[in-house]
């Protein structure tokens, strides 16, 4: 299998015979089902090539699970990390496998209440954020003291590393968000990139299990919520084929609704929040340039790459009109 050699890891586990499929929908880190036909579990690696500075780290991914499952948060409990490169060409760790159910076909949202689904995401985000870093042994996980103004700097980076083509206004949305910068609050545990497809549903419309903590560390948590409602407004999910956005779904809360309940539920000031949206939009349109940068190189492994692309620009322009007050 293509970015997991299963012999190699049944070496390393001494395990029986294993077998494995890849989930679909990364865009990012591989991820993989593995079981020995009693067990199971996840397996989480970096992508096969272009892997920039500080990202795709799984010792930080699996040093955050492990204090957030020790503090009762839902996540996939961890079960072993290894940074030897020699053993599938890549470190890699395993998690418990959780049940559960990832939304990315709209139909299927058909039969759920979906403004309960949605505020149930914004409460464990709001969670997440209320937990003490100090207190689950993440002190030292991130530097929450000029958070933004890094990420402005960080974001930029990324983007000069993933350069493939023109970007209509992407360097202008850039510089707009370099000239203001919020000093942010008291620091949190923040995801990086929270969002419905990235958290796995139970059957009573619970969370199950919060997936995807590549890009976590301290910050501001008011960068998890604008990124979270930027992702709301996207076409994450698929129609008949079609591209549609959460937000256009019967029942969805709009984005006020949101981002009141965030508040609600966490008791932090939400009432500006238009830099915040202009710079979760620049950070999507990077991610997304990134994943179409490795497409173009062919270093990427699925299906749905080709039209990652497009998506950008219209990001771009959302990033403008946030800085606008739109």
């Amino acid at each position: 299998m293509k970015g997991l050699d299963l012999e190699a890891l049944q070496a390393y586990l001494d395990s029986p015979p294993l077998t494995a499929t890849m989930f679909a929908g990364g865009r990012s880190n591989l991820t993989y089902a593995v079981t020995d036909g009693v067990n199971r579990w996840v397996l989480r690696r970096p992508p096969l090539g272009h892997v920039l500075p500080t990202a795709h780290d799984m010792v930080r991914e699996y040093r955050v699970l492990s204090a957030l499952s020790a503090a009762g948060f839902p996540v996939p409990t961890p079960v072993a990390l290894c940074e030897d490169i020699s053993v599938i060409g890549a470190p890699f760790y395993l998690m418990e496998h959780v049940d559960g159910h990832i939304y990315r076909d709209a139909a299927s949202l058909e039969s759920v209440d979906l403004g309960a689904l949605t505020l149930t995401l914004v409460d464990t985000l709001a969670d997440l954020h209320s937990l003490d870093p100090s207190k689950i042994g993440l002190e030292d996980f991130g530097r929450p003291e000029g958070f933004n103004e890094r990420q402005v700097r960080r974001w930029k980076k990324q983007l000069d590393a993933s350069r493939s083509r023109e970007l209509s206004g992407i360097d202008e949305l850039h510089a707009r968000l370099a000239t203001d910068i919020p000093a942010g609050g008291p620091g949190a545990v923040v995801h990086g990139d929270y969002r419905l497809d990235n958290v796995l549903i139970g059957p009573s419309l619970e969370v199950a299990a919060v997936l995807d903590w590549e890009m976590s560390t301290l910050g501001d948590p008011l960068s998890d919520l604008a990124l979270m409602l930027v992702y709301a407004g996207r076409p994450l999910l698929v129609r008949d084929g079609v591209p549609v956005a959460p937000i256009d779904l019967p029942g969805h809360p709009s984005l006020a609704e949101m981002s009141a309940r965030y508040a609600e539920r966490s008791g932090r000031d939400v009432s500006d929040l238009h830099w915040y949206i202009g710079f979760a939009a620049f950070k999507l349109a990077v991610i997304l340039e990134g994943v179409h940068y490795r497409y173009t190189q062919g270093q990427t492994v699925g299906a749905g790459f080709d039209t990652v692309g497009a998506m950008v620009p219209a990001l771009v322009e959302q990033g403008h009109r946030a800085l606008e007050g739109h």
